[in-house]
């Protein structure tokens, strides 16, 4: 078993890091082997449209573009795990992710017949993280949370999500303009409710790498 982890977010130790940290040790207890990625390392763009995957003849589910992504979409189609992390930003996945989804799925979209030209299987995993408290995500994000893992559905596998609400962004609010939040609230969720979190992602890991 071979599970990617990706985490989307440009800070490389904070909760959507820690998040995917537990998610890959949860992975490994099942046996998995892993291997963990900042797409921030990264230099890539979306899909430019340059139509090299949909030349006859051309490999199927490969990405053309050379770039630092046509790689890793080598290694994802080959994996049998994989997990994307992403903070919300305005509502929404971040930039880099969005980025890594186009250039996933066009490569494997057949423009003959709108078909799916991966036919391995592939175990899909989103990990979200938010400032905004369970009940706005359950209220005004969860449903396109749901739909963006429906995108995954190409990849023939489980689509699961592992989210965590209601984040600790900084530590020390004092020195930031950021007066709309209760730091006292936020530290209280981050000692409580952070660490269920984290051992749910723990087993959202294992649980995707055994099936």
């Amino acid at each position: 078993m071979k599970a990617l982890i990706l985490n989307g977010s440009p800070r490389k130790n904070r909760n959507t890091a820690m998040m995917l940290r537990s998610v890959q040790k949860g992975a490994e207890s099942v046996g998995a082997e892993t291997e963990y990625i900042d797409l921030y390392d990264l230099q890539y763009t979306g899909c430019r449209s340059c139509m090299l995957c949909k030349r006859k003849g051309a490999e199927r589910c490969r990405c053309y573009w050379k770039d630092d992504l046509s790689p890793l979409i080598d290694r994802i189609f080959a994996a049998n795990a994989l997990f994307i992390g992403s903070p919300i930003y305005l509502g929404d996945i971040i930039s880099q992710v969005h980025a890594l989804i186009e250039r996933l799925h066009f490569c494997a979209l057949s423009y003959d017949d709108y078909s799916n030209y991966f036919k391995g299987r592939i175990n899909v995993g989103l990990i979200f993280t938010m400032n905004a408290p369970q009940s706005y995500f359950d209220n005004f994000y969860k449903s396109e949370c749901n739909a963006l893992s429906e995108t995954f559905s190409f990849m023939n596998g489980s689509v699961g999500i592992c989210t965590s609400c209601d984040t600790l962004q900084v530590d020390d609010y004092s020195k930031y303009s950021m007066a709309g939040f209760d730091e006292a609230h936020k530290k209280e969720m981050h000692d409580k409710q952070f660490p269920r979190d984290l051992e749910a992602a723990f087993i959202f890991g294992s649980k995707l790498c055994t099936k």
